[in-house]
């Protein structure tokens, strides 16, 4: 499913989106970057582009509807950035994806310590659907933190934790268990802070040396080995739609 332009002039973003070529999120971060340009002249936020009259170009090419959109499910590998690319020169998720004809990106972020379920898709409306946190796609982390997961730190953890951007909403503690001077455990949450899960245990004195996605609203990486990935079924699809 992909957004509908009216006539007339619209924001950049909305544009980018609506193309297919990244969530809207995204399209800010182009803009800011200067890769976009309208009819010669580089774009501002908050600028305005009619399709129609106007040529917009992102990285130099022309902005237009790709014929079809593409859902891949990564497992993300640990030492790999969840960007287009990188300044300091680090690997990107997108290394991986050099034989495929189509340009996708990244659904939310995985931090450079952190391996796991990643999506990636060049459906921008979507992926900006999954992405706002008013729709609260659950996410599960597998956790492993060095110390005890006492039952006050597991309440405090499902009932919120004082962070400095606010408290964090409640999330749900699962298959707890210990190990050596570990704990290892799953975490699932639904909102999408940036390093959200560290933040969390590390206000409660767990500082976390393993970090991996396991689960992304119904989907699990079954059968994927670091650094694979496979495409989403139709239905798949239609479910994540549906959230």
């Amino acid at each position: 499913m992909t957004e509908r332009l009216s006539s007339g002039p619209q924001r950049l973003q909305k544009l980018m989106a609506a193309a297919g070529l990244c969530s809207r999120r995204q399209a800010e971060a182009l803009i800011s970057a200067g890769r976009v340009t309208v009819n010669g002249a580089v774009a501002a936020l908050g600028d305005q582009a009619d399709p129609r009259h106007d040529t917009v170009l992102v990285d130099g090419r022309p902005l237009g509807r790709h014929e079809a959109f593409c859902y891949l499910l990564m497992h993300k590998p640990v030492g790999m950035v969840t960007t287009l690319s990188d300044p300091a020169g680090r690997p990107v998720v997108t290394d991986l994806l050099r034989d495929l004809p189509v340009r996708v990106y990244p659904v939310g972020r995985l931090d450079l310590t952190t391996s796991g379920l990643l999506l990636l898709t060049n459906d921008g409306a979507l992926a900006n659907r999954l992405a706002h946190p008013s729709h609260e796609v659950e996410k599960t982390y597998l956790v492993r933190v060095r110390g005890a997961l006492t039952p006050e730190a597991v309440r405090r953890l499902e009932q919120g934790v004082d962070l400095a951007d606010g408290p964090t909403a409640p999330a749900r503690v699962s298959r707890v268990r210990g190990s050596g001077g570990h704990a290892w455990f799953e975490l699932t949450i639904h909102e999408g802070r940036n390093r959200q899960v560290r933040r969390m245990c590390e206000a409660l004195g767990l500082p976390v040396s393993r970090l991996m996605r396991i689960r992304y609203a119904f989907l699990t990486l079954d059968g994927l080995a670091p650094g694979q990935y496979r495409h989403l079924t139709a239905a798949e699809v239609a479910r994540l739609k549906q959230l």
